[in-house]
């Protein structure tokens, strides 16, 4: 069977990518951690299927305020992941490593937006890194593009690239420890069809 949809996904692949998506918000984490000098803890992920407005309600609404990077992906998988942060939490991150006191997003600067691509530069180079020890395949990705925007107008990007292929998205939905404090940040694995289908046979699993 093709995929056509991520509807066609069953229980035992969404098994492996909640798998995929644990080893490679893992290697974020530690990759984070080592950034930042500070220990980053980080739960088991959940991982679901959404419609876009579902994945809007998930995330906390199409007006919330997040930080979205949007990486493509080429070689051996074609398709596009996209990290997500509350605004909050990538303020938080860029005094831990800039060392500022940052309140609030207005305040983010130009040194700021550097710090938070090369955040989610490592994060994502290990998340998709993951994928690739995983399922021996080449994947490359292209440089980070933050954006500081509402959530709909962020997420514009990824739902028009796929209205045609799928009206589905996968959400990866990571609970961090940082510090003491707990942090939320997000992954939309987009692979296009026919690059999910490589995957899932690289890695043994029928599709």
């Amino acid at each position: 069977m093709s995929f056509r949809s991520f509807n066609d996904i069953n229980a035992v692949h969404i098994d492996v990518l909640r798998e995929i998506a644990n080893i490679g918000s893992g290697n974020a984490a530690s990759s984070l951690s080592r950034m930042i000098d500070r220990p980053v803890n980080i739960e088991i992920p959940d991982i679901g299927i959404k419609g876009f407005n579902e994945a809007y309600d998930a995330l906390g609404g199409a007006d919330a305020i997040m930080v979205g990077t949007l990486l493509m992906l080429t070689g051996a998988l074609q398709g596009m992941i996209m990290f997500l942060l509350p605004v909050d939490v990538a303020c938080e991150l860029v005094n831990m490593l800039m060392y500022t006191d940052i309140k609030s997003y207005e305040e983010i600067d130009e040194m700021g937006f550097s710090a938070i691509n090369e955040i989610s530069n490592i994060m994502s180079a290990s998340f998709v890194g993951a994928i690739a020890d995983m399922s021996e395949l080449l994947i490359d990705i292209s440089p980070p593009e933050a954006t500081l925007d509402m959530l709909g107008s962020i997420m514009s990007v990824p739902s028009i690239y796929f209205a045609q292929m799928s009206d589905t998205l996968l959400l990866i939905q990571n609970e961090m420890t940082i510090s003491g404090e707990t942090a939320r940040a997000s992954v939309l694995l987009l692979p296009d069809m026919p690059s999910l289908e490589k995957l899932m046979t690289s890695l043994g699993i029928d599709t």
